[in-house]
């Protein structure tokens, strides 16, 4: 990896103080007051979320099942891998196993991590945790309540081809994807 010019020590912010000025049942905003590495007195908005766990279905014929939902900050469907928030103190491969049940109807024998995201480090804590599932059996879904979803079953090949071509443009859906892709060669 290449080396930074300068020394990260350099680049570190101190926290004087923080806030928290609102509490939601999905994040929390918090307002830092901070100490640049110059000695100047600044502020950062920060949404606390506790994360999420995201996991890519996928079956023996090179197939992977994703859901549509609508998403309201977009007022548009979305096709997008299960995913859901992580609770306080659940693990995210908890979170990943239950989200695989809940949205498509499949467990998944074998659960694998490929590593995680931080969707927008710029004001968020939100990281988001990969994982593949195969081995799959079908036992039936249950979305949580007020959550309307549909799956859709695809080759992960066309599935890419969506994500190039922009038509899958959620973050981790893509991300999630593309490792998928190189993981099994296409």
């Amino acid at each position: 990896m290449g080396k930074i010019n300068c020394d990260d020590d350099m680049l570190f912010e101190k926290t004087v103080s923080k806030e928290t000025i609102y509490e939601g049942r999905v994040f929390d905003v918090e307002i830092k007051e901070i100490l640049t590495p110059e000695g100047k007195t600044s502020h950062r908005e920060i949404v606390k979320h506790n994360g999420g766990a995201c996991i890519l279905p996928l079956d023996e014929e090179g197939n992977c099942y994703l859901v549509k939902q609508f998403r309201s900050p977009f007022e548009k469907v979305m096709l997008e891998a299960p995913a859901g928030k992580i609770e306080k103190g659940e693990d995210p491969f908890d979170c990943a196993s239950r989200e695989i049940t809940e949205e498509t109807g499949f467990t998944a024998g074998k659960i694998e991590s490929v590593g995680n995201m931080v969707a927008t480090p710029g004001y968020c804590s939100e990281v988001i945790y990969l994982y593949i599932g195969t081995e799959l059996e079908y036992k039936g879904g249950t979305p949580d309540e007020n959550e309307y979803i549909s799956t859709v079953k695809m080759s992960l090949k066309e599935a890419v081809e969506m994500a190039d071509n922009g038509t899958i443009n959620d973050s981790k859906t893509v991300i999630l994807l593309y490792k998928a892709a190189r993981r099994f060669g296409i």
